[in-house]
């Protein structure tokens, strides 16, 4: 259990007026029964994930990474934003000035979100990593947008093809070896300029979104780290534990 000596400093600085901005990772969904990206349980068919998350793979056997995204994409399907994914939701509306980032791209977050707001996506939501429910053309043909959302689960046909030009469509998230989205790497290191900075659930050893809380902290701002083990994170206040349980007694504890 969390104790309110533990996180009296925390909560104290968590106001209406204060910018709060929070990072998550693969950690947060875990309690929801989302597999770690760098977990034990993170091979699927004697495959690491770091050898089908790649360009060259997908262009080598496009088959193989649709069967894995599509296996993901159906297991996804089947879990809920747990209570971790509740409190932030619920911060996202409390604080005017909170921004949340996250290297996930299980869409639980936006899920939380949406299930507190009559179904409204939370637009505020800052995705390093793009999402595993959007997709994109694999020849980027010109009557298609770049990305679009697909729900589709299972896929009828692996690997599935462009509804506008008939070739392939590739998951629309950042594989090893591409670029972040600057744009989207700007708005990160925007909301680092803020009064509290919480990291969950991350290995922080992920760039560039681990380097996010040292430019919190050299901006001034309080960092926090909720994680069940301890990081390379250097931080004003370290939790240990799940998400699923701080997040909750941290919240308890606002007036």
């Amino acid at each position: 259990m969390l104790s309110q000596a533990q996180s009296s400093e925390l909560v104290r600085r968590l106001t209406p007026d204060a910018r709060i901005t929070v990072l998550t990772g693969a950690g947060i969904s875990a309690a929801s029964g989302v597999p770690t990206f760098r977990g034990a349980d993170g091979l699927w068919k004697n495959f690491k994930p770091e050898t089908l998350a790649t360009p060259q793979a997908f262009a080598r056997d496009p088959k193989l990474v649709w069967e894995w995204y599509d296996w993901r994409r159906q297991m996804i399907a089947t879990c809920e934003p747990n209570a971790g994914h509740h409190v932030l939701a619920s911060w996202s509306r409390r604080f005017p000035n909170f921004r949340l980032i996250t290297q996930n791209v299980d869409g639980l977050h936006e899920s939380a979100s949406a299930k507190a707001t009559a179904r409204q996506a939370s637009p505020g939501v800052i995705r390093l990593h793009g999402s595993i429910w959007e997709v994109m053309c694999w020849r980027r043909c010109a009557a298609s947008p770049p990305r679009w959302r697909d729900d589709t689960v299972p896929y009828p046909q692996i690997p599935p093809r462009c509804p506008h030009c008939g070739d392939l469509i590739r998951p629309g998230v950042v594989w090893f070896g591409e670029a972040l989205d600057p744009e989207i790497v700007d708005r990160a290191e925007a909301a680092a300029d803020c009064d509290v900075f919480i990291t969950i659930g991350t290995s922080a050893i992920v760039y560039p979104a681990a380097g996010f809380i040292d430019v919190a902290r050299r901006r001034g701002a309080y960092t926090v780290e909720i994680n069940p083990e301890s990081t390379p994170a250097v931080v004003n206040l370290a939790l240990r534990g799940g998400a699923e349980t701080i997040l909750p007694a941290i919240d308890a504890q606002l007036l």
